[in-house]
């Protein structure tokens, strides 16, 4: 593949790659600028639609999909598992704020008390598990249309991802951008060659979206999964894509990978679930 970098990109690339503590608010105006100059017939709230705010071909299809999207019988299946009382008698809706609704813009959070990032799927399985009930598998499945119907409430919200002034927090934050920077795999390829480099380039017959709202529509029905699926299981495909080994859903490393690329995203509406490719 060519080298398609542009001086802007270089001095993205480096600057975040090597400047690894600097300010995450930082980060995220000089992450969204780079996208708004670099696709300056992109709105910023477009940005949440993915590769279809690129690709003018493939978003006329996309939305003739939109219709009747594929993810609908499953996104109804998810707000009656969502209203199923507990054996316990409670419900989803104890466990949360608002009971639930209109808070998906809020996740990922860093919790203070444990240290670590909760994400919202983990946070329903920690709900679950509160009540007795037992797990589910985070990366399709029930869990994927619990968290595809708590998304749904959330439309048009913006992305509101906050970082506590603490060392653990920043520490969370600084290693999944570290993540995103570094490479990975037997092809030696980090999630920035495709998702900065390469933006907006094709890769096969497929256009690259951009790593700036890749958060907001997730859970997504991919055609290729023929099923709704998490932001984690999405991290799978792209690391099986480069030959790198997957990482266990809701590791510290994906974790903390979704917690920056949220970040980058702050301001951004809320528009899961979607489809894709």
């Amino acid at each position: 593949m060519k080298n398609l970098l542009n001086p802007f990109v270089f001095i993205v690339l480096i600057t975040v790659t090597m400047n690894v503590m600097a300010a995450p608010e930082d980060d995220k105006m000089t992450f969204q600028k780079f996208y708004s100059e670099r696709f300056p017939n992109v709105s910023l709230d477009d940005f949440s639609n993915g590769v279809y705010a690129l690709d003018k071909d493939a978003r006329s299809q996309w939305e003739a999909m939109s219709d009747f999207p594929p993810y609908e019988d499953a996104l109804e299946e998810g707000q009656e598992l969502f209203n199923t009382p507990f054996e316990n008698g409670k419900s989803y809706a104890s466990c949360f704020k608002n009971e639930g609704q209109n808070i998906r813009q809020n996740y990922p959070f860093f919790d203070t008390e444990r240290n670590t990032v909760i994400t919202l799927e983990l946070a329903i399985n920690e709900c679950r598990s509160n009540n007795g009930e037992q797990a589910l598998a985070y990366k399709k499945g029930d869990l994927a249309k619990i968290s595809a119907y708590m998304a749904s409430t959330s439309e048009g919200s913006a992305t509101n991802v906050t970082i506590p002034q603490t060392k653990e927090a920043l520490a969370a934050y600084q290693t999944g951008k570290q993540f995103f920077y570094s490479k990975h795999g037997q092809l030696n390829f980090s999630c920035a060659n495709c998702h900065v480099q390469y933006a907006g380039r094709k890769a096969r017959s497929e256009t690259l979206s951009t790593a700036l709202g890749q958060t907001t529509h997730f859970p997504v029905y991919r055609l290729k999964w023929k099923e709704l699926g998490t932001l984690h299981r999405r991290f799978d495909s792209c690391l099986i894509n480069i030959r790198a080994t997957p990482l266990e859903a809701q590791s510290e490393t994906y974790k903390n990978l979704e917690y920056f690329l949220s970040y980058m995203s702050n301001g951004l509406p809320i528009n899961g679930p979607a489809s894709r490719k």
